[in-house]
């Protein structure tokens, strides 16, 4: 069996697959939460308590799936893409963990738009100058928490701080380095000439994980969950690299429409970056293999509540929609 693990902005669900990834029946688990808004524009959620949430909801799923025979092999785990948390020498978290729709760094996107060439960064990272990505983020945590940020040895996603408390180890997938905004994804690298213009050293960065590297627990958690120990955890990738990793669109003959907290059109394909990036789209990696490239909108369960409320729609609607011919609204 492999347990697969879905780190969200709005919750944290586990549950239990078998080889041919299909859901074991009663394993889902999910506990859900709220990230800290505040009112210039924060989203953010406690380095320690997420670890907590995190930890809880493996505790569930292990304790619930009690009963269900079989060997735990692998661990897969996706997260929310763009977070940032800065951490001490001592591993200790310097800040909270900013989420991807934290807009507190909005002021600094024309600061960097002004010094750099936001095209040939875009072409590069595959990320335009936002408020979502890093380069921002880091400009804007060096004015505003000046003391944090002097006391920060090393800035990390969320995974990469939530691997290194159950590992030891806070090395990042290419699919989480791909979307901080300062990651090379032609020469999966990190962007040399963003590090030196965000006076950045390489190693306030986490190592890139090896393709085939994988993690075992620290022996305080395999204590904890010993139906874990030995079991092998692979690096967490993008939630939207999984999304279309799960719903079978990885050629660019197909698109995975994500309405989430988010909401997202997602076309994934094997190969590299294309040669010149649409100015309105984004491209990350999934691997160093495959790509993924698309558009994003910061809200999309809020117009889906919306449709529903305002247009009464049934509860079953989607199944009926599913059931009919595409195109056959006749709207188009």
């Amino acid at each position: 069996m492999i347990l697969g693990i879905d780190i969200g902005t709005s919750s944290v669900r586990a549950a239990l697959y078998d080889r041919k990834g299909t859901v074991i029946p009663k394993t889902l688990v999910k506990n859900e939460r709220q990230l800290k808004l505040t009112v210039d524009g924060g989203s953010e959620i406690d380095a320690k308590k997420a670890l907590s949430q995190l930890v809880g909801t493996v505790d569930d799923l292990l304790q619930s799936s009690e009963s269900i025979p079989g060997k735990i092999t692998h661990v897969a785990v996706a997260s929310f893409w763009h977070s940032l948390v800065g951490l001490d020498r001592d591993a200790k978290p310097t800040t909270k963990v900013l989420s991807w729709a934290d807009n507190r760094s909005r002021d600094f996107v024309p600061v960097l738009r002004k010094k750099l060439d936001e095209s040939e960064v875009h072409n590069k990272t595959g990320a335009r100058f936002h408020s979502s990505f890093w380069p921002a983020k880091l400009l804007w945590l060096r004015k505003a928490q000046p003391e944090a940020f002097t006391q920060t040895a090393q800035w990390l996603s969320l995974s990469d701080f939530l691997s290194l408390k159950l590992f030891g180890d806070s090395s990042t997938s290419i699919s989480m380095a791909s979307a901080t905004g300062i990651f090379d994804i032609r020469k999966c690298e990190w962007d040399k000439s963003l590090l030196r213009s965000l006076k950045l050293q390489r190693s306030h960065l986490p190592r890139i994980a090896e393709p085939d590297q994988t993690f075992q627990l620290k022996p305080k958690f395999a204590k904890r969950w010993p139906r874990l120990a030995g079991t092998e955890w692979f690096p967490a990738i993008g939630d939207g690299a999984a999304n279309n990793i799960g719903s079978g669109c990885v050629t660019k003959e197909r698109a995975a429409l994500m309405v989430g907290t988010s909401g997202a059109l997602r076309v994934a394909y094997r190969g590299g970056p294309p040669t010149k990036i649409p100015d309105g789209l984004w491209c990350y990696r999934i691997d160093r293999g495959r790509v993924i490239v698309g558009g994003a909108l910061s809200d999309g369960g809020g117009l889906y509540s919306w449709l529903k409320e305002n247009l009464r729609l049934p509860a079953n609607a989607e199944k009926l929609i599913a059931g009919r011919p595409p195109a056959s609204h006749g709207l188009a």
